[in-house]
């Protein structure tokens, strides 16, 4: 078929029945063409290159064919409401803790087997995926995972691929399982008239995470590679063993009296104090405006070379003492250093009742405002009252100069917190908070209620008493009226890059439609698989979404692929509602990097994965599903 397909490409003219290639066309193909390459290459955020997209095709309207009304039509769309309203009932879920209450009672029953706890995992991951957006759900089961896996003693990598992977195949199962089956519903009301109904696709989608489950029990558990050794101490896995340093204050010290801040200004070095101790008593964070006085031992987050640069100042030697380095720093008092040493010290807090520190495993997301800063521009340590000790990213992990480096998506930061910094931190929709001795603060209590909320939205879109976009909304009153949320945690709890995302990339699948260009590329992919059955080139279009899904948006291969698939059904005389369920189903199976889905990033740090574990694991699913997915699709609507 490919080398068919580029003659046709290169001459296309030797081909009857297509077309004329327009000038309309090319616009917009061009559009699309810059729209890959920005998605692909992330020079600017996806959000905003949706917005910049949604901006184009209306400035080029003569050739476009969309106008402003259009333009911003998917601002009002339907599917990007009740996406909206699905993230703030999902949080309402999370905010209960339930998945946590289900993870002790995975512990109990699985009785610490392997095998039965990744069934479990899975099982829990696939099927509350149709009835809460599979992002959150993949969230709030990090946590669970590492714990269990900690617990029982496996390694927590075992588990977090085949989480993220069920929780993809889980989210085909309903209408409301990702973001892409509403949009693609609301392209499908558009081109067919004909949108899904809440269980349109639920018979092919079990059948889907049944077999992906069975691979993932079977094969997928002998590919998925055991990244991280079970109930591994932070600091072993940060290897910060090297850089813990104990810095001992001498009597005569010219530290004395100066606050920790002057201290690490004055010594230029790159050095973070974690924690002072002071006789019998523990002082912790925040310690920069504390004075330092003659006989303090501070604990502090540094480097090898930096203590050989404390070794070369007058009066520094090395002390011994386990992994931890003890450097002590007895030089002569100098004025020019700092405050006077006799100024009286603020209060000091006992040690008794100072907040308990706590070590803590972060996940940076991806596509948010925390991507791309550094902990220095984001004022981490002062928003969080919390400090950053080491950044694994990949299979590196890195110590200097923490406040420097720029975050990605996939980072794993190890942070000292307290409990309130950890409160905030499960709060914040930039991380997720993978691993922490903390109690969580959930509202156990409303977890009735939630899932009676979720229920009732589920049952009134269902039976057709209220549309899917007003069940929705209306359960997101009732989530605020019972409690389950605050009205100051609604916009925190909604993933604004996705709502941009979609509200801008519907004006370009309409553009796509008016200009003609999905008919062209329709029949183009059609003359390209000439004397094929159509369902094979229903398999065709599944397996050539599955793969640009890959680099590209999830939302904004649906909204280019199902155009063109309704065209090329309609060219082969065949029915086009199986061409648009492949592509649906395609868009949600992004199996093969760590960066196509983002539930696959959401555990790329915290698993200690490789780039190619996601297609060592993924691939040989991904051509199941093909298979799969194609057969189910000819046998449930016909092709």
């Amino acid at each position: 078929m490919l080398p068919s397909l580029l003659l046709i490409i290169l001459e296309p003219e030797l081909v009857t029945g297509l077309p004329d290639f327009t000038p309309e066309m090319g616009v917009v193909f061009a559009l699309v063409l810059l729209a890959l390459v920005l998605f692909v290459t992330e020079i600017i955020p996806v959000d905003v290159t949706a917005i910049v997209l949604m901006v184009l095709v209306v400035v080029l309207g003569p050739w476009t064919g969309v106008g402003p009304d259009e333009g911003l039509s998917g601002f009002s769309s339907q599917a990007t409401i009740t996406v909206l309203a699905m993230f703030i009932l999902s949080e309402g879920i999370r905010r209960t803790g339930v998945l946590q209450v289900v993870g002790n009672r995975i512990i109990q029953v699985t009785g610490g087997k392997p095998k039965r706890q990744l069934a479990a995992l899975v099982g829990l991951s696939g099927g509350t995926a149709g009835f809460i957006n599979n992002t959150p759900v993949v969230a709030m089961m990090i946590p669970m995972a590492v714990n269990i896996a900690n617990r029982t003693r496996v390694s927590p990598s075992r588990y977090l691929i085949p989480i993220s992977f069920a929780s993809m195949m889980g989210g085909m199962l309903t209408l409301i399982g990702t973001s892409t089956n509403l949009l693609a519903s609301d392209v499908s009301e558009r081109l067919l008239d004909r949108p899904f109904s809440m269980f349109e696709f639920t018979q092919l989608g079990l059948l889907v995470l049944v077999v992906g489950s069975i691979y993932l029990l079977l094969v997928g558990w002998a590919l998925t590679p055991a990244r991280i050794r079970p109930r591994e101490d932070p600091m072993e896995t940060f290897e910060m063993d090297d850089y813990l340093t104990e810095l001992h204050v001498r009597e005569g010290s010219s530290l004395a009296g100066l606050t920790v801040q002057a201290m690490v200004e004055t010594l230029d070095v790159d050095l973070d104090v974690l924690r002072i101790r002071r006789d019998d008593a523990r002082l912790e964070q925040p310690l920069g405006g504390r004075r330092i006085r003659e006989g303090d031992i501070l604990i502090a987050r540094t480097d090898p070379s930096t203590v050989r640069k404390l070794l070369d100042l007058p009066d520094v030697a090395l002390g011994g003492g386990g992994p931890v380095q003890r450097v002590d720093l007895g030089m002569k008092p100098d004025p020019s250093l700092g405050q006077d040493p006799d100024e009286p010290d603020e209060e000091e807090e006992d040690s008794a009742d100072a907040p308990r520190q706590s070590l803590v495993e972060l996940v940076v997301l991806s596509d948010t405002r925390v991507a791309g800063e550094t902990l220095s521009s984001l004022s981490f340590a002062q928003a969080f009252d919390a400090w950053v000790l080491a950044i694994r990213r990949g299979r590196g992990v890195l110590h200097k100069r923490l406040d420097r480096i720029r975050l990605k998506g996939g980072d794993t930061l190890l942070v000292q917190a307290g409990p309130d910094a950890v409160r905030r931190l499960q709060a914040d929709r930039n991380f997720i908070v993978s691993r922490v001795i903390e109690d969580s603060g959930f509202r156990r209590e409303r977890i009735p209620v939630a899932l009676g909320i979720v229920g009732a939205v589920v049952l009134a879109a269902t039976t057709g008493i209220l549309p899917i976009v007003t069940a929705a909304l209306a359960g997101v009153v009732a989530m605020v009226a019972t409690r389950c949320l605050q009205p100051n945690e609604l916009y925190a709890a909604v993933d604004w890059n996705v709502i941009f995302l979609l509200a801008g990339v519907i004006p370009l699948g309409i553009a796509l439609e008016r200009s003609g260009g999905a008919e062209f590329l329709g029949q183009l992919l059609v003359a390209g698989s000439y004397g094929l059955p159509p369902v094979i080139v229903v398999g065709i279009f599944y397996l050539f979404t599955a793969l640009i899904t890959n680099v590209v948006s999830n939302n904004a291969s649906v909204v280019l692929m199902i155009p063109v698939a309704v065209s090329a059904a309609a060219a082969l005389d065949a029915n086009p509602f199986a061409f648009v369920m492949a592509v649906t189903f395609a868009a949600s199976t992004a199996l093969l990097t760590p960066v196509g889905y983002q539930t696959n990033l959401m555990v790329y740090g915290p698993g200690g994965y490789r780039f190619s574990d996601f297609f060592r694991v993924g691939a040989p699913l991904q051509l199941i599903l093909t298979v799969v997915t194609t057969l189910g699709i000819g046998v449930i609507w016909g092709v």
